[in-house]
């Protein structure tokens, strides 16, 4: 028994999906941070007879290698054997035939549907029944079921029964002859079985169909507020926008004045000193002319001739009563234009201090709605439209998972219609579906009570298999009725009891099983019947698998903690979910990791 168990996101389930992975699971690993500079994964194996050999494969999937001996610590120095990752019975150079082979299961074939058509066994038939993940192992459905329609159902039931009897379905031959419309279903099924496959691979990471509409549901009614708020966000913008665009308008529009008014005033002031001197050039040309008015006649100063002897006239220009007259009209007209230019000079003057009272107050204004702009509006505005923008994305992937869900339904009941369209077509002479005798399957539901029993299952009187619906009846009760909780513990019992049921009748098994989260009703009980806390069966549970021998293992992962004494074993390990006590999780933090990009897990 091997136990690994502790904090949620440190890489447990992640071990089942590797061992499935390395088990011929299709690649490639899930895209972890932990796992960057990881490029392979070494998988050990020894069988009972003592061989022993190491499987290499690179995470992005693709072909195995095959080493002799075990190799834990680095990578094989050897070129190894190449083994091809799918399945051809035909050849031996592939892992599936290679371990049907060390099994003893080498060319056996299955049957896959009432009229008796076979495949040939992959190993990958056998996986499925042997490592159990945290999903399927709460399913509702019987672990012989791949939640399809018919005819997995039939191959499964017919792996079932080949474990038990260890008798194959080669000899059984075809109900009859398949006719060209047979041929092309077959071809369809396989097409739509791929689809199928695919599209679970994808829904694997998904919550289910009803809890995304939900989700779709809740993240369209937050967008409708949102979008709301948003529209309000954005007038308040908009709003804001045109305030401080009709402020920074006014406030340019009023310094463009105010330095307008500046310079007209420089110039007005220029022009009164011009008016100025131009009074005072008049007022001395009137009073010169008003002083030689006043004077007598002299002899004349330059050439001394008399007054009598100078040619005078009435207009001539040395007339100076009238140049005197000229100053005066003209100083008078000058005044009058000081006066208008005082008035406009005034009224700039009001002007400008108007505009210098106005200013600042206008100016702060501004400055007020750009930093409130700045530091509140937009920042919302833009935290708003991040927000949609993620709620719409998120959205998307929502609306996208739905379609996934509705896309594999539809191929579901595609693949459906063409099995019932395949069954009806065969008639009377249709083969009867797996036979599996009364006898074989009441011993592997003896062997099944009996593990339950021994695992202190409260209750367990009677438990029988019922061949319509391919699961374990208990107590007169279908197993997929119980709550979440009990159908895991139960659908490890049906894989703990197919073991311990070939290993008693010397029949083929892998020899081992790997299950995550069997003891859910421990931790997440559906309800009063389904919680198991009050019970002894945690401690009875480990102590049946502790007293396994060494032709057999389960590996098994917990949340919960196991009982003391397996703490204490060197087989159980603890994933503390913190670095620096005891061991983080599956991969080692990144201080202690391999510089080597190659490095192995």
């Amino acid at each position: 028994m091997n136990v690994i168990y502790g904090a949620s996101n440190t890489g447990k389930s992640f071990i089942v999906d590797t061992i499935d992975f390395m088990l011929g699971g299709k690649g490639p690993l899930r895209d972890i941070p932990e796992r960057v500079g990881y490029k392979h994964v070494l998988l050990g194996m020894e069988t009972t007879a003592g061989d022993q050999f190491t499987i290499g494969r690179a995470v992005d999937g693709g072909a195995f290698v095959l080493y002799d001996g075990l190799f834990a610590e680095e990578m094989p120095s050897g070129e190894g054997k190449t083994l091809a990752d799918q399945h051809n019975d035909r050849r031996e150079d592939n892992l599936s035939a290679f371990l049907l082979e060390k099994l003893g299961l080498a060319h056996k074939r299955v049957r896959r549907n009432k009229k008796g058509d076979t495949n040939s066994l992959s190993f990958r038939n056998l996986a499925r029944l042997v490592v159990i993940n945290e999903e399927e192992i709460i399913q509702q459905r019987s672990p012989l079921s791949d939640g399809g329609y018919g005819m997995g159902d039939t191959a499964n039931t017919s792996v079932f029964k080949l474990l038990l009897t260890g008798v194959d379905d080669t000899s059984l031959a075809a109900a009859k002859t398949r006719s060209p419309e047979d041929q092309t279903r077959d071809a369809q099924i396989l097409l739509l079985d791929q689809l199928i496959a695919d599209y679970r691979k994808q829904v694997k990471d998904l919550a289910g169909s009803d809890e995304l509409q939900e989700q779709l549901d809740k993240l369209e009614a937050t967008m409708e507020g949102q979008s709301e708020q948003l529209a309000i966000s954005e007038a308040g913008f908009r709003n804001a926008s045109a305030e401080r665009r009709d402020l920074a308008r006014k406030v340019e529009e009023g310094r463009n004045r105010l330095a307008e008014i500046t310079v007209l005033l420089e110039r007005f002031l220029l022009l009164g000193a011009h008016y100025r001197s131009d009074v005072a050039r008049l007022d001395a040309i009137a009073e010169a002319g008003t002083l030689f008015g006043a004077l007598g006649e002299v002899d004349c100063p330059l050439c001394g001739a008399a007054p009598d002897q100078h040619k005078q006239s009435k207009d001539c220009e040395g007339d100076a009563s009238l140049i005197a007259a000229a100053a005066y009209a003209e100083i008078a007209k000058i005044t009058a234009r000081q006066a208008d230019l005082a008035s406009t000079i005034g009224s700039l003057r009001t002007e400008a201090v108007h505009f210098e009272k106005r200013l600042p107050g206008l100016e702060a204004r501004l400055s007020t709605v750009a930093g409130e702009i700045d530091r509140v509006v937009a920042p919302n505005l833009k935290q708003l439209r991040s927000s949609y923008r993620q709620l719409a994305d998120k959205t998307g992937e929502v609306r996208e998972g739905i379609a996934v869900h509705r896309g594999l339904l539809d191929f579901e009941d595609r693949k459906a219609k063409l099995e019932r369209e395949m069954a009806d077509g065969s008639g009377s002479s249709s083969a009867a579906d797996v036979d599996l005798s009364t006898s074989t399957a009441d011993k592997f539901a003896t062997i099944v009570r009996e593990v339950l029993k021994a695992w202190h299952f409260p209750d367990v009187d009677r438990v029988h298999f019922d061949m319509k619906v391919r699961d374990l009846v208990i107590n007169g009760k279908a197993r997929t009725s119980f709550g979440k909780g009990l159908r895991a513990i139960t659908q490890t019992a049906f894989s703990t009891g197919l073991l311990e049921y070939c290993v008693m009748e010397k029949t083929p098994h892998p020899g081992f099983l790997v299950v995550d989260s069997p003891l859910l009703s421990y931790r997440e009980p559906d309800g009063a019947a389904d919680d198991l806390r009050s019970t002894d069966l945690n401690d009875h549970f480990y102590s049946y698998f502790e007293n396994w021998t060494g032709d057999r293992q389960i590996l098994i992962i917990e949340n919960t903690d196991p009982p003391a004494d397996v703490k204490a074993s060197p087989q159980a390990v603890m994933f503390t979910g913190i670095e620096g006590l005891g061991r983080a999780g599956l991969f080692p933090p990144p201080q202690a990791a391999s510089d080597e990009p190659s490095a192995s897990a």
